[in-house]
């Protein structure tokens, strides 16, 4: 029997599986274009099928009385089946229920940087109208990271959107206003290198609070902790000493809030503030390069950007 690369009882790769019809299709362009539609046809009739099945089930599950919110919400955020719900017409909540959903998964990692996000309006073309709030605390890289956040939550939990358009609130107290244009550059023209993968991180998940863990996560070193319930990531190299943050330990600040944390470089004794992104307690001018975090189905991922701006 063939090895089809995937062992008995393992979760399929999906997004392996995806490329593979894609390059399947393109193969059979090689027979003609009478080939390829045949090809093309054959996947939409299993779609199809698949689908109704998939209806038919939800049908069985009303019928029984059993599809209540609990258990549409634990359908809903699975994100299997929540693309294959989203594929077919099937997701119980509308588009801007996933949006407010989406902006609710982000705004911890927002507050960290000062900063907040409010659903306006999602239009009837699609078209995803936000507000920016608050500010940035001064740190530089805000506006790639900010961006990562919540366009990657919008995209992921409503892929049907076809625009996201932003407007900025003062915030009442003095600071760097979120930049505006900040989501919109990867929508219009992105530019080379600015582009980033949400990468899943199964460990992350089963930090413990109070610990800090350094890893690889695509090739970027990142260090995480725990705050509370509260994850953060940076990436792995000391703002101070250039060091990676192997050994760094996690405190209360000292005079804080039982929330506030310091994050400390084991090689130059370096202090950053974890919940103001990463911001130096020695330096207000340094600060680590902190990274997106999202949560799905109690999966989390990291947003690794091709760059990052120091």
């Amino acid at each position: 029997m063939a090895d089809s690369g995937q062992t008995d009882g393992a979760a399929p790769d999906l997004q392996a599986t995806g490329e593979r019809i894609e390059v399947l299709l393109d193969a059979s362009a090689s027979g003609g274009a009478v080939a390829r539609e045949r090809a093309e046809e054959l996947v939409r009739l299993v779609a199809d099928l698949y689908g109704a099945g998939l209806e038919r089930v939800l049908d069985l599950m009303h019928d029984l009385g059993r599809l209540d919110e609990e258990a549409l919400s634990a359908l809903a955020g699975d994100g299997l089946v929540s693309s294959l719900l989203l594929v077919h017409g099937l997701h119980p909540y509308d588009v801007t229920t996933r949006v407010e959903q989406a902006l609710d998964s982000v705004r911890p990692y927002l507050g960290s940087h000062g900063g907040d996000v409010e659903l306006l309006d999602v239009t009837a073309d699609g078209v995803v109208r936000l507000r920016l709030l608050g500010s940035c605390d001064g740190c530089p890289s805000s506006s790639v990271t900010l961006t990562l956040a919540v366009e990657g939550a919008v995209e992921t939990a409503a892929p049907e959107v076809t625009a996201i358009e932003v407007e900025a609130e003062a915030a009442a107290d003095a600071g760097p206003l979120i930049p505006v244009d900040a989501l919109r550059t990867r929508l219009a023209d992105p530019a080379p290198g600015a582009g980033a993968s949400w990468e899943p991180v199964a460990e992350l998940g089963e930090l413990s609070a109070g610990a800090v863990s350094t890893l690889s996560v695509a090739g970027t070193p990142v260090v995480a902790c725990r705050v509370g319930s509260d994850l953060f990531a940076f990436r792995d190299v000391c703002a101070h000493c250039d060091s990676p943050m192997a050994g760094a330990t996690l405190a209360r600040r000292l005079g804080g809030d039982a929330g506030d944390a310091v994050l400390r470089c084991e090689t130059c004794h370096g202090h950053y503030d974890v919940r103001r992104a990463g911001v130096s307690l020695d330096d207000p001018v340094v600060h680590l390069d902190p990274l997106p975090l999202l949560s799905t189905g109690g999966l989390v991922s990291v947003a690794v950007p091709a760059s990052v701006t120091a």
